[in-house]
C-alpha cells in the first residue's frame, strides 16, 4: 500500500456546517429497518433552525414503511470544488442524524403551496401514480451534525 494516495481531511467549524446545509440543495436519506437498508437522493430544505424533507409516498410504498421503522436517519452531503490546491479540489461532506418526524397537518401552514415550490424541488415521480400519492413534509431532528473536507496540505 505503499502507492496509494491519501488525502487527510479536517472538521469543519459550525459557520461552514451551517453554510453547507443552507446553500446545498440535495443529499441522500438513509433510513432503516433492522437489518434492512434504504437509501434515497433528495432535496432539503434548511431554515436555520429544522431540516426539512418533502416526499411524495404511496400506501405500502418501501419509502412509507422505513419512514416508520427507522429509529436513527442519516442524511449526507457532499460535494467537490475546484481549488489553488495542487490536487485540483476540495472534497466536503456533512453528516446529520437523528429522528425523522412527520409534521401533523397542523403545522402544515407554514409550508404554503407557494412556499413548498420555493423551498423545495420538484418531487420526483418514478412508478406512482400522481393521484395515489400523498405529499408529507418529514423534519430530521438534528441530534449530530458533523462536516469534514480536505486539507491542502
Amino acid at each position: 500500500m505503499d502507492h496509494i494516495e491519501y488525502a487527510y481531511t479536517l472538521g469543519m467549524d459550525d459557520a461552514a456546517v451551517e453554510e453547507r446545509l443552507k446553500t446545498t440543495d440535495t443529499g441522500v436519506l438513509s433510513l432503516s429497518d433492522g437489518d434492512d437498508s434504504y437509501a434515497i437522493p433528495l432535496a432539503h430544505y434548511y431554515d436555520g433552525d429544522g431540516l426539512y424533507f418533502r416526499l411524495g409516498v404511496t400506501e405500502g410504498s418501501r419509502k412509507q414503511q422505513l419512514l416508520e421503522t427507522t429509529d436513527t436517519a442519516c442524511y449526507v452531503l457532499y460535494g467537490t470544488e475546484d481549488t489553488d490546491d495542487p490536487r485540483g479540489i476540495e472534497t466536503w461532506s456533512v453528516l446529520v442524524t437523528g429522528h425523522l418526524t412527520e409534521l401533523p397537518e397542523s403545522e402544515h401552514d407554514r409550508f404554503d403551496t407557494a412556499e413548498i415550490n420555493e423551498k423545495f424541488s420538484p418531487i420526483r415521480v418514478f412508478d406512482e401514480s400522481i393521484d395515489e400519492m400523498e405529499i408529507v413534509i418529514v423534519e430530521l431532528e438534528m441530534e449530530s451534525v458533523t462536516g469534514r473536507h480536505t486539507s491542502e496540505a
